[in-house]
């Protein structure tokens, strides 16, 4: 919300806010994507124990430091404007961000898919949800992988690339954000629908 607003009305709070802002949008989305993880390779959330409070701690631990880059990477341009990006495309910084949006938002759920899809175990624990974290992020973390190539120089850009481009990455990114609703209450549904597979037979 808060960069929404700013997107409408201009940044006015200085680039802290902007980076802080960053920080906890980029930590929660990993987040998400480390608790589909864990939620699919084992029992941890069962029950709510000291392991699972153990694996919440961590989970919650690595999201933070992962969501780092992105906040330092993050400006404001113009004054007015808080931006993902204000260092150069080839900073270490950025492409450490980079690569932690493909690892945890593509790869990492496309490879739940495929083990979900290989071992009928995981499927039957709740590897479901994962298709919608892929579903939702995948367009992003691609559509970030694209700008790099674009803004590297290793894709010839053409008349009208860039911009089309920033309008796919804004819309994306806009898909992306729906899994910050809809990811939890798929995995409550699906939690459901297991615990009455359970008492039923069937779901």
């Amino acid at each position: 919300p808060a960069l929404a607003a700013g997107a409408a009305r201009g940044w006015h709070l200085g680039t802290g806010p902007c980076r802080l802002t960053h920080l906890l949008w980029h930590c929660s989305v990993f987040a998400q994507a480390l608790l589909v993880a864990s939620g699919c390779c084992g029992t941890a959330w069962a029950r709510w124990d000291p392991r699972s409070r153990r694996l919440a701690v961590a989970v919650w631990a690595a999201a933070l430091l992962s969501a780092i880059p992105a906040a330092l990477v993050s400006g404001v341009a113009a004054g007015t404007a808080c931006v993902r990006r204000s260092v150069g495309i080839l900073a270490p910084l950025y492409l450490l961000h980079l690569a932690l949006c493909l690892c945890l938002l593509l790869l990492l759920p496309a490879g739940l898919l495929l083990a979900a899809l290989a071992v009928p175990r995981l499927r039957a624990s709740g590897a479901g949800p994962a298709w919608l974290l892929l579903g939702l992020w995948a367009p992003y973390a691609a559509g970030l992988a694209g700008e790099f190539l674009l803004q590297a120089g290793l894709l010839q850009p053409t008349c009208g690339s860039f911009e089309h481009f920033d309008i796919a990455l804004g819309l994306s990114e806009g898909l992306g954000v729906l899994h910050c609703a809809l990811g939890p209450l798929a995995l409550l549904l699906a939690r459901g629908c297991r615990r009455d597979a359970g008492v039923a037979g069937g779901c």
